[in-house]
């Protein structure tokens, strides 16, 4: 597996008159699992766009394994290896499983024998448990599967890094217990993980490290235990975990 370095450097980000993002510098180092934390409208989903290259930095640069992409549109840095997970679950709802995850190979590997894509696919829903959903209709999923289903979709690209904004939200017991072996064996695979999560006990059982932010600007980084046990940070969250 191809492995990168996720790196941002004093991203600024602003709405009008308003900072949403203010000199963020940020590494998400491969075969790590690095964790953003803080409460609503902290900016953590800014700096996320602007990583993604769903939106464009007023300031700062993105690089991706040493590479300056701040200004490439997002199916470039797809392309480069960077896929990611929204927030608010975007899949194909006509599609089958199978076929939204297909789709997402293709678009990776767009000129990749179709074997290859037949096979990361496979893969892909394989990983996830949802080899047996492989010909459902994606519209008559339930939301915890379609959050796997996504997942297996920014998979299904072979990335280098992958960007997961609240990968565990809807997804049952079970589920968040496959999405927890499934990341920590992305990586040791070598991946870099960057993840936006509110749950501190799944936070603490997934990352390496903890950037948390508050308005807009990074109040501490480190490891995650010491992050977590931040008066700061249980201040927001309460009991630490």
């Amino acid at each position: 597996m191809s492995t990168a370095r996720l790196t941002a450097r004093g991203i600024v980000r602003r709405y009008g008159g308003i900072e949403a993002v203010g000199g963020v510098d940020l590494v998400a180092p491969p075969g790590r699992i690095t964790a953003l934390i803080g409460p609503n409208g902290a900016g953590k989903s800014t700096l996320f766009d602007c990583l993604a290259g769903t939106a464009r930095p007023d300031a700062g640069r993105v690089l991706l394994g040493g590479r300056d992409i701040t200004r490439l549109p997002t199916h470039r840095r797809v392309r480069l290896g960077l896929a990611r997970t929204f927030q608010q679950i975007a899949v194909f709802p006509t599609l089958s499983v199978a076929d939204n995850v297909r789709v997402a190979a293709e678009h990776r590997h767009g000129r990749a024998d179709p074997r290859t894509v037949t096979e990361r696919t496979a893969r892909a829903l394989a990983l996830l448990g949802l080899t047996d959903l492989a010909a459902e209709p994606a519209d008559a999923q339930p939301t915890g599967v379609l959050r796997l289903v996504e997942l297996a979709r920014a998979l299904a690209g072979a990335p280098r890094v992958l960007l997961l904004d609240e990968p565990a939200a809807g997804l049952d017991t079970a589920q968040t217990t496959r999405l927890v072996t499934v990341l920590h064996d992305l990586a040791t695979r070598g991946l870099a993980l960057l993840l936006v999560e509110h749950d501190p006990d799944l936070v603490a059982e997934l990352a390496d490290t903890v950037y948390a932010m508050a308005q807009g600007h990074l109040l501490t980084s480190g490891p995650t235990h010491t992050v977590l046990t931040d008066p700061r940070i249980t201040h927001s969250w309460g009991t630490p975990p």
